[in-house]
This record gives structure tokens, sequence and C-alpha cells, in this order.
């Protein structure tokens, strides 16, 4: 769903730009309360797997595909601050290396792919983790709940911002009935790779998972042919081995590689959803061409390289690594400046 530059008028894309960058700055203070030397890294990889996987399209309906945006993924593993900064680091690094999204239209894009997805799929979350019993399976099925959600209420949120600053003259409820039709298709697909990694990442390392806080039932021990709580087991150090993300954190960057850098070949190549609606309906008749078109990796390959298998896979591995750099730095920073703050403090 990255919106190009054209589609959305100047005045509108820079009041958009406005409220994504006080967004983005409110998120800043708020992941200090979130990272901590566990999670900050992990932080980091989330990016860099959602860059991953979004270049991963899959056929949703006949000429049409999509692809994960995120922000619920983000949102449940490293919480909903960290995760609306997690999904601005990727679309940035999209629009400025691989002229995906517009650089005029980064500001819809982080309000409508970062801050929209996770602040609906985090409060729908929330309240069903709530009202579920307090399981690991709750926490995977609260997630594919909410991811589901978010996608269709990101397509209503561009749809609004077109209906105010749209540069073409289309009607609203053809554009918000397409839109909303095909995202809920896409949906399902992020529902679904929402609640597998969530459930994988929670099977092996539930303590990094920020939605499952304080979800864990206590251990029980059968005495007597009656079960009784074990006890609270003492927290983990977090310098310990068994404290310690390395072991998730390689095996997230392997794997993320491996999609990038060989799966997206296999990815479908038809049009994703907001690309359909907007040649169906008549959105894209002022598109504009990208102001990284000449990029050396635009359009997620490396110019000069034939082979597109080669150049594809390239493309995909250098952008995990710099999404994963950016991220990982700069949620690194924003721990650095909790630990300094707190030592102040004291």
């Amino acid at each position: 769903m990255h919106v190009p530059d054209g589609f959305i008028n100047a005045p509108v894309s820079a009041v958009a730009g406005v409220a994504a960058a006080g967004a983005v700055a409110v998120s800043l203070r708020g992941a200090r309360r979130e990272l901590d030397e566990r999670t900050a890294p992990l932080a980091g990889l989330v990016a860099a797997f959602i860059f991953a996987v979004q270049m991963l399209n899959f056929p949703v309906a006949t000429g049409t595909s999509g692809h994960l945006l995120g922000g619920a993924l983000a949102a449940i593993l490293v919480g909903p601050w960290t995760g609306v900064l997690c999904v601005a680091v990727v679309l940035l690094m999209q629009g400025i290396l691989f002229a995906d999204g517009g650089l005029t239209a980064l500001g819809v894009n982080i309000t409508v792919m970062g801050v929209v997805t996770v602040v609906v799929a985090y409060a729908l979350f929330r309240g069903l983790v709530l009202v579920l019993p307090r399981t690991r399976r709750s926490v995977t099925a609260a997630s594919f709940v909410a991811a589901l959600v978010s996608v269709p209420a990101s397509a209503a949120a561009f749809t609004l911002i077109y209906a105010i600053g749209g540069t073409t003259d289309v009607p609203i409820s053809k554009v918000l009935t397409a839109m909303v039709g095909v995202h809920f298709l896409i949906g399902i697909g992020e529902a679904v790779i929402t609640m597998l990694t969530v459930g994988a990442v929670i099977a092996v390392r539930p303590d990094l998972v920020f939605g499952a806080r304080g979800l864990t039932a206590p251990l029980k021990l059968r005495v007597d042919g009656e079960l009784v709580d074990a006890g609270t087991p003492a927290p983990v150090a977090a310098g310990s081995p068994a404290g310690s993300p390395r072991k998730l954190w390689i095996g997230g960057v392997v794997t993320a590689l491996v999609l990038a850098g060989f799966v997206s070949f296999y990815a479908s190549a038809s049009p994703d959803g907001l690309e359909k609606v907007a040649a169906d309906k008549g959105i894209d008749a002022k598109v504009e061409e990208h102001a990284a078109a000449g990029s050396p990796l635009a359009d997620y390959g490396i110019k000069d390289v034939a082979d597109a298998r080669l150049s594809g896979g390239l493309a995909g591995v250098i952008g995990v690594g710099v999404t994963l750099a950016v991220g990982t730095g700069a949620f690194w920073v924003v721990r650095r400046r909790r630990t300094n703050q707190e030592a102040a403090a004291a």
C-alpha cells in the first residue's frame, strides 16, 4: 500500500508529514519505556524482518497481490511506540533506496501504514487478551484478529486522506468499497503471517514478546494427586546465556536474509491492492515519477546486473542489512538515552 507521489496534493501531503513527524517524536519518547538491553536489538531485527517480508507479495485475487504491512506484528513483538518506529524505518529505507513509496508521500505512508495499523491493531489486541484466557495461545489468536482488522482500517484511512486531498476526481464511495474489499483479503494474509511469527517467537522466547508479558501461567506441580503452584521463578538475568536474545537474533537475521535474498524471487508480480484500485478507478492519473527513480537499487534490483534473480536477491540482502543497521542503531540510541536519564535521576 505504498502511496506514490501525485496521489495526494501538496498541502495535504505536508499536513500528513507534520502528523507523521509528530507521531514519530512521541513514539521516540514512548519507546524509551519499552526498550531494554535485550529488546533493543530485537526491535532492529523486527524492522529488518518486516522489510524482508514486504518483498513477498502474495496473490489475493485475479491480477492482484498483497504484502505484509507489519504494524500489528511490530506492536505485539516490541510494543506500540517502538512498533511505529519500526515501520517508519522500513518506509524510510524503501523510499530513499528503492524508490518504493513517494518521498513527498512519506508522511502519508507512515500515517497510514505505520500509525493507523499500530493503533488499531494494538488496541484490539489488548482488548482481546483482557477477555481471553491468559495463555500463549490467546496471544497468538489475538494477534491474528488484530492484524486482520488493521489492514482494511489502513485502507479506510488512505481513503479518508484521498477524500480530503486526492488529485483526481473519483467517487469516494467507489474508492472506499474497492480499497476495503481488496485489503480485507490482504488482511487475511497479514493475519496468518503475524500469527505464525508471534507464535514462533513465543514458542522459544516468550519473555521477549511485549504483548505476552504477564500472560504466562504459573508453573504447576502435582503433589499427592493435586496441582499446586511451584512458586515464581527467579527473573532471568539479562547478561546470562538464557537471558541473551542472541540465538533468536541470529535466527531472525538469517530468516530475513533468506526471505529477501531468495524467496522474494518467487513472489507475485501482480500489482498490489492500492496499485490495482488506482489503475481501475483512475486514481493514478496524476502519479509522478519517484525522485529516487535513478537509484542503483530502484525497484528492488541492482543497476547493471542483468540476471534478474541475482539482481533482486542482492537488492533484498542489501535492504535487510541497511534496515537492520539503521533500525538497531536508532533503537540503541533510544535505549542509551533512557539509561542516561535513569543514571542522572539516581
